[in-house]
């Protein structure tokens, strides 16, 4: 298997500062950052690929420079898990086009422990993830459902909807990554539940993802 990590980031140079070397080919993907991004990708020995803002946007730029035949999209404050490579090569050779992780938030609040486990049966349950749990996928099936939709938020959703209605359920690998707490810490753990729930609900009853975006913005 040859992986391709593609990481969109946007003014998130001290969270990529903060990730472990890779040994698969590396792009970030930047949306126009203004802070030290360019320079901590080289260091970690990173391609850079500049695009518009949005994540989608991003990874689809990032992907079209991959060489990989299996695409990791990862978010700049996420951690994968110890021997990462083999797992989703392990899921994937049992006949699955794409899969995504387990989450686990990094903070040490017990509520963040049931936030994590409804996260993850959720997305057991639906077949969709989160962009936070690391979504895999094969090349070949990624440009099969056209990649990313350009839109500002939801991105993710929208592609697990295209993946799963073209090629099945995800492989779902147990082993969790850890991403950021922050976002919880900063708004109110009880605040962001309520908030990205009204917004995934509102994407499903058919919403704009522009207003869903500019609602996100606001908080």
């Amino acid at each position: 298997m040859r992986l391709s990590i593609i990481i969109p980031t946007l003014n998130d140079a001290e969270a990529l500062a903060a990730l472990p070397s890779f040994t698969a080919e590396l792009i970030v993907a930047d949306g126009g950052s203004r802070d030290a991004v360019e320079s901590v990708a080289e260091a970690m020995g990173a391609r850079l690929v500049r695009s518009a803002p949005g994540r989608g946007v991003q990874m689809n730029a990032g992907a079209a420079e991959a060489s990989g035949d299996v695409l990791l999209f990862l978010h700049a404050d996420t951690l994968m898990p110890d021997n990462y490579p083999a797992r989703i090569e392990q899921a994937l050779a049992m006949g699955r086009q794409w899969g995504r992780f387990d989450l686990r938030l990094s903070g040490t609040k017990p509520m963040f422990r049931l936030i994590e486990q409804l996260i993850n049966w959720r997305s057991r349950l639906t077949g969709i993830a989160s962009g936070d749990q690391a979504i895999f996928v094969n090349s070949e099936a990624f440009s099969a459902v056209g990649g990313y939709e350009a839109i500002p938020l939801m991105e993710d959703l929208a592609l697990c909807h295209a993946l799963r209605k073209r090629f099945g359920r995800p492989a779902c690998i147990t082993t969790p990554v850890i991403t950021s707490s922050r976002r919880w810490e900063q708004f109110g753990t009880w605040r962001t539940i309520f908030l990205m729930w009204r917004l995934r609900l509102s994407y499903y009853l058919g919403a704009s993802p522009v207003a869903l975006a500019e609602r996100y913005r606001r908080g």
